[in-house]
């Protein structure tokens, strides 16, 4: 079995052939069960959480990530998530590799939200705001470049050193990128806002948001924590990952629970986009929103990815 470390894990999965690959993988589709998800109780009550996602093709390749996410190592100085992942020969149950799970996390969780924008973002789009400047969202400028032409790049995040030390990041990139001072205004001059924080409570404002712009939301995964108001959803087209968002995320269950939309007010999945069964924005006006709270669908594509440089 392969041991593949974070560095060639990250090497292998450059954007250009990362995005591509989970858009074949959208189209060819997987079996992917319901992942499970455990709680592990902690004295004074800090949340603490553990992901099962397996995923295979018949004949392929299987695999499987775990995950470890615990919000309370911030005030520790480390980060909060933790992967790893397991690939098998699916015909077999061979284990072929093991791969650093924190770069396959991060990198096709930019990549699938870049996905979708190639579909879903204004085509001239040119301002990007990322609102959190952590592990997954200082990669959304450059996942989000491979698909846009974007040009500037705007950093917010509850830690002001946190978006300085990724502006600095971005600029040693090449990239035009500024702190945002005030949210609200860095809301109002971006053609895309994304959203890549552990937040319980609303932080975009619906009000904030440009008429034609497109609302990328990353961070809600289960259904205590929420990054966008009601107002976001209102008269906005919405899209999400998969069908599971609905289920798991405090992004829509909160909204659906108040009759700010239903379930059938949903546009499509992202593999509805790849597949053409939706055309996406197709240059109309109107806001797009995008929710997503990762599939192991995604997690095997990067793998099998990884995996096939390995035996270049």
């Amino acid at each position: 079995m392969r041991i593949i470390d974070a560095e060639a894990t990250r090497r292998a999965l450059a954007f250009d052939r990362l995005i591509p690959a989970l858009q074949a993988m959208f189209v060819q589709g997987c079996e992917v069960p319901l992942r499970h998800t455990h709680s592990l109780a902690a004295p004074g009550g800090d949340a603490r959480t553990v992901l099962l996602m397996p995923a295979w093709q018949v004949d392929g390749y299987f695999g499987l990530k775990t995950v470890g996410i615990f919000p309370g190592n911030a005030s520790r100085g480390l980060p909060g998530l933790h992967s790893t992942y397991l690939l098998f020969d699916a015909s077999t149950g061979v284990p072929l590799a093991q791969l650093d799970g924190n770069e396959i996390t991060s990198r096709r969780t930019a990549a699938a939200s870049a996905l979708a924008a190639s579909y879903l973002a204004p085509e001239q789009a040119s301002s990007l705001l990322v609102v959190g400047a952590g592990r997954v969202g200082s990669l959304v400028p450059e996942a989000f470049r491979a698909v846009r032409p974007i040009e500037r790049v705007t950093v917010w995040d509850r830690n002001d050193a946190a978006a300085a030390a990724l502006v600095e990041r971005l600029r040693a990139q090449g990239i035009a990128a500024s702190a945002a001072g005030d949210l609200a205004t860095a809301v109002r001059d971006a053609d895309i806002v994304s959203c890549a924080t552990l937040a319980t409570e609303p932080v975009v404002q619906g009000e904030w948001l440009r008429p034609d712009s497109h609302l990328d939301l990353i961070g809600s995964f289960k259904p205590d924590m929420r990054e966008a108001d009601d107002a976001c959803f209102a008269g906005a087209r919405l899209f999400v990952d998969t069908q599971e968002a609905l289920q798991k995320s405090g992004e829509l269950l909160g909204p659906m629970s108040r009759g700010v939309f239903t379930e059938q007010d949903v546009q499509a999945t992202l593999a509805d986009l790849c597949s053409g069964r939706h055309a996406g924005r197709q240059g109309r006006s109107g806001r797009t929103v995008f929710k997503a709270v990762g599939t192991a669908l995604e997690d095997l594509a990067a793998a099998t990815v990884v995996y096939a440089q390995q035996e270049i």
